[in-house]
């Protein structure tokens, strides 16, 4: 029942947001700025490579998506998998769905019709969304490591401890705060004026880019980008390390090999899943730039952006007895209906 609770209110929040944004920009985009789009400069890649190139992201997005509506249609279909776990996956899936989205066709397109343009309401919701559903992924990671430690630590009180409201609740707060985020970042930067300079150095809509575009004072936009990205990735990090350490502990004072062994299969996809974007966050993010800091950021922003939506599936599924045996599941169902002549 929560599932469908959880979905719908995923859906509200996403349209809401939509709409709020066409309002916003409609209103700002001749008051503001002069600029009516603006120009995404792209992929450093030769002009001889484009068409593998394209193949390639166009193979990988294909994959993003497929895999991710796999996992999200398996959890919905399968009764087994209606648990605190699965519900935060299922949540997870949409997230990396939904983030590789927000880039990815429009750089295909782009590579294919050599029209590098996006209209400044465009560019506006696509800031917007990319913050969304980037932090939403951060903030759900804290909740499936919040999850796991109660599985390890407290097993017997794990069904009451996670219970169905607790559950959506978390879930409905990871979306809430969020919106607010990816809100008030898009709020100030449609505050800002653009004047001749409209060549964005990147395969999307970066805040930084656009930031060096501004004609304006970009002051408070930059303390807001410090106080609060600091925030919405030092915090959610810390929680999860303190969660692991907690689960460490717990092991630790137990020691079996049934018990690591158990911990390791709790914990293993999740933690993957951890390190692929915490990685490449901290890689763009924390690790000093050299002097071709706009051909890394670029390169690492296609790796969090593509690579880890399509690895998550993968890493959750391959090693996950419980997605497998929810396909062989459906996959049996199948056959059975054949066989009748259905």
């Amino acid at each position: 029942m929560y599932h469908s609770n959880v979905i719908n209110v995923s859906s509200s929040f996403v349209g809401h947001g939509y709409f709020l944004l066409k309002v916003l920009a409609t209103n700002m985009i001749g008051n503001q700025t002069t600029v009516s789009e603006f120009l995404l400069l792209g992929l450093p890649i030769q002009p001889q490579h484009k068409n593998l190139f394209y193949v390639l992201f166009l193979a990988m997005y294909l994959t993003t998506v497929i895999g991710n509506l796999l996992i999200i249609i398996l959890i919905r279909l399968d009764s087994h998998l209606h648990t605190p776990m699965y519900l935060f996956l299922s949540n997870l899936s949409l997230s990396d769905l939904c983030f590789s989205s927000v880039t990815m066709p429009k750089l295909l397109q782009i590579m294919q019709s050599q029209v590098p343009s996006i209209s400044y309401s465009g560019c506006l919701a696509q800031i917007y969304f990319f913050l969304f559903f980037g932090d939403l992924e951060n903030f759900l990671l804290v909740v499936m490591a919040y999850d796991r430690y109660v599985a390890i630590c407290f097993p017997l009180h794990y069904t009451s401890i996670m219970s169905p409201k607790l559950c959506f609740c978390l879930v409905v707060l990871s979306w809430v705060l969020t919106t607010f985020h990816a809100l008030l970042h898009t709020l100030l930067m449609a505050r800002l004026s653009f004047c001749a300079d409209n060549r964005i150095p990147h395969f999307f809509c970066d805040m930084s880019a656009l930031l060096k575009l501004a004609c304006s004072d970009t002051h408070v936009n930059e303390l807001v980008i410090f106080v609060m990205g600091s925030t919405f990735l030092v915090i959610p990090f810390l929680l999860i390390t303190m969660s692991y350490v907690r689960i460490v502990s717990s092991i630790i004072k137990v020691p079996s090999a049934r018990g690591i062994h158990k911990a390791f299969f709790t914990c293993g996809s999740h933690l993957s899943v951890v390190s692929l974007f915490y990685g490449t966050v901290i890689g763009l993010y924390l690790i000093p730039s050299a002097n071709n800091s706009t051909v890394k950021e670029t390169v690492m922003a296609m790796m969090y952006t593509v690579v880890t939506p399509m690895l998550n599936p993968f890493i959750y599924s391959l090693r996950n007895q419980d997605i497998k045996g929810a396909l062989g599941r459906i996959d049996c169902g199948k056959k059975t209906l054949f066989s009748l002549g259905w």
